[in-house]
């Protein structure tokens, strides 16, 4: 895959299952080449500690929470007049984490039916990203990776969870159209820790946009 955009606003989305390393990537891609970042607020998210403890009760009003505040962000990307990376797609709220909710029994049919409405009528007001850049991770990895970050909220998700979300990955995907897809297997990269991996993702998905990289990016990073 080689994509230039010239006379275009750049747009990365970075997609993935929970732990995968997103934000780390992001901080690392901004730093690199210049681009704003656009992080997935969870630290400000109402619902989610009662989402892990009882999905449920919570899981409607943790899917909703997302939804808005992955809306205004949009409105935000849309209004920035530079290179922008983004920590997970408005896409990913319906398509793996509502779809999955209500294969799982967790949102009711009723529930999922109103979520899917707000979400068709804010996604025709969205701009879809340049390039989706898709982390893929075996559930072994994302369960080290969530253990070893430790928020609180994460350490009860279980394997057969996560193990849900990438098969609804995998089943999205293979049906996105909307822009290029660039998928990167990560169970063998360490981008937190080990600069050489950092450095080739860095340019795998600069050579996919073509742009260079501004710095070498090498401080260790702590994101997830």
């Amino acid at each position: 895959m080689n994509h230039a955009f010239f006379g275009q606003h750049l747009y990365v989305s970075v997609a993935g299952n929970i732990g995968v390393g997103k934000s780390t990537l992001v901080e690392a891609l901004a730093a690199g080449f210049g681009w704003q970042p656009y992080y997935e607020l969870v630290a400000e998210h109402p619902y989610l500690d009662d989402f892990y403890a009882d999905k449920h009760r919570w899981g409607f009003h943790s899917q909703m929470w997302f939804l808005a505040q992955r809306f205004e962000q949009q409105l935000e990307i849309a209004d920035t007049p530079i290179a922008v990376v983004q920590d997970r797609s408005i896409y990913e709220d319906y398509e793996v984490f509502a779809k999955g909710l209500l294969e799982q029994g967790i949102l009711s049919h009723r529930d999922f039916r109103t979520y899917r409405k707000l979400y068709q009528a804010l996604i025709h007001s969205t701009t879809p990203p340049s390039l989706l850049v898709y982390l893929r991770a075996a559930v072994p990895t994302l369960l080290s990776r969530i253990k070893k970050r430790a928020r609180p909220s994460e350490l009860e998700i279980g394997a057969d969870y996560l193990s849900r979300l990438n098969q609804r990955y995998d089943d999205w995907l293979r049906r996105f159209e909307l822009c290029p897809v660039l998928t990167i297997e990560t169970d063998n990269l360490d981008v937190v820790q080990n600069d050489e991996h950092r450095q080739q993702v860095l340019d795998t998905i600069g050579q996919a946009v073509g742009q260079r990289l501004r710095v070498q990016y090498r401080l260790p990073l702590n994101g997830g």
